[in-house]
């Protein structure tokens, strides 16, 4: 058996892991890639291997940087079924028409100025069509905690899905793979969550034997604050926003950060230990894929339901929060002055309506731009996180005065202790691959594992490079 690491691999982007068994090729994850414009359309655009000869997807959740890519290996001759939750198959179709819809706008943006200036037009890397293709082919398979069974791709090949606390539908992947009359078993955990993540449970550990485990290491680095520390911090700065009369900006993705904000921002306001500033969620996906969170409330942890009980359409629904819907609501937003608090996509400030709230309110002082989540190299997200300014935004430079803050303890990912026990409780490991990672965080942890693991090989895969198991 062979693992190639075609994306994720020393970056946290791009996520596609194939395995080669017996000759049928299983590709884990098939994810967008995004950074720098010009490395991203490139990247985006071809695949690095051939789509036909892929027997199956198993998609490990919904984020673009997992899913985004199945439209292309679609429309390259892909003809097989793509495994993931019931979950992750909603919210991938809004995901996936939402990235298209982005991609003819740039496109046609693109294009308008390109006729100009006598260039070459450019199309959209895939269309609505393409998207509609794959949503044909998701097969949706529940959590084993849920079944109590395994799914078989093929004769000598079966999974089965275990919860991995990151978003909603996130899973991690427990593979069975027969191999000239030996049995191996390779573990993916897809992105991990945290413990203490606003209303999803825990991430479940891996009960069986592993040889091999592909594990994501976004924060090898770097310990979280405990999640309590969330509800004072963002009181703190809903409190200061209020007093300076500013605006709180919020790069948020839509599937995940958006609804745990909307969440804790509920209780605080049910604490009225903040005031009840006016709340705009101005993401049209972000509204779509909060619809689905009720319809698996199952899915959500105790505090949640002790909270809530049955009124789970109730959490994302309250007097100061607005779903904005048109291009004209969002845009209304920059004529009001008064305190308030806009959550809008994307996460890493690359495209989507924050580009325009950031361009209209980041030289204002008294306003405050909240990072959440973690921003990649070379996204605008990253170079607000690390403070330079000017920054460029549509074109032109813009000043930043605004007040760069982060919360840290709302990220999504696992942190070092929690990355470290998740590997540690995986029963005969013998390998172990960090994915999902840059090359600092990840060699501080290889280092730190294996002193507690020193029997098994840690390895930090490179774009491209092959291992066999």
């Amino acid at each position: 058996m062979n693992i190639t690491f075609w994306g994720a691999a020393r970056n946290v982007t791009g996520s596609k892991h194939l395995i080669e068994t017996d000759g049928f090729n299983l590709l884990l994850d098939c994810g967008f890639y995004q950074g720098r414009r010009t490395d991203s359309n490139q990247q985006n655009r071809y695949l690095p291997f051939d789509a036909k000869t892929i027997g199956a997807v198993i998609l490990s959740h919904a984020h673009l940087d997992h899913c985004g890519s199945l439209p292309m290996l679609v429309k390259n001759g892909f003809a097989g079924k793509i495994y993931c939750t019931p979950a992750t198959a909603e919210i991938a179709e809004y995901i996936l028409l939402d990235s298209a819809n982005i991609q003819k706008h740039d496109a046609d943006y693109y294009n308008a100025r390109a006729a100009q200036n006598n260039e070459k037009p450019i199309a959209p890397i895939y269309n609505e069509e393409d998207v509609r293709k794959v949503i044909e082919r998701f097969e949706p398979v529940d959590y084993f905690s849920t079944s109590g069974e395994w799914t078989n791709i093929s004769k000598n090949i079966r999974f089965k899905f275990y919860d991995a606390g990151h978003i909603l539908g996130s899973a991690a992947i427990l593979l069975e793979i027969k191999e000239n009359g030996t049995i191996k078993t390779l573990a993916f955990s897809g992105d991990l969550g945290r413990d203490e993540l606003p209303i999803l449970k825990k991430p479940e550990t891996i009960r069986e034997n592993a040889t091999a485990l592909i594990m994501e290491c976004t924060y090898g680095n770097r310990t979280h604050q405990p999640m309590p520390q969330v509800f004072g911090k963002l009181k703190d700065i809903v409190n200061r926003a209020a007093r300076q009369k500013g605006k709180i900006i919020v790069p948020a993705f839509s599937l995940g950060r958006t609804q745990e904000l909307i969440y804790i921002l509920h209780l605080l306001n049910k604490q009225k230990v903040i005031p009840s500033l006016p709340i705009y969620v101005d993401t049209p996906l972000g509204g779509k894929i909060t619809k689905v969170f009720p319809r698996y409330v199952n899915d959500f942890d105790k505090d949640f339901k002790k909270e809530f009980g049955n009124k789970r359409h109730e959490v994302f629904a309250f007097n100061n929060l607005k779903y904005t819907r048109s291009v004209f609501e969002s845009k209304s937003l920059n004529g009001k002055k008064e305190p308030m608090i806009i959550i809008a996509g994307s996460g890493m400030c690359e495209g989507g309506r924050i580009l325009h709230h950031l361009k209209n309110n980041i030289g204002n002082a008294n306003n405050i731009v909240l990072i959440t989540g973690f921003q990649a190299q070379n996204t605008l997200g990253r170079k607000i996180l690390e403070k330079q300014t000017p920054v460029r935004i549509f074109g032109r430079w813009y000043d930043v005065h605004a007040k760069v803050m982060v919360l840290n303890e709302l990220s999504a990912h696992a942190d070092q202790e929690d990355l470290l026990n998740y590997a540690k409780s995986v029963k005969g490991l013998k390998n172990l691959f960090l994915v999902h990672t840059e090359p600092p965080q990840a060699e501080s942890f290889a280092q730190l594992a294996q002193k507690s693991l020193p029997s098994i090989s840690i390895n930090i895969p490179s774009f491209s490079q092959t291992f066999e198991i």
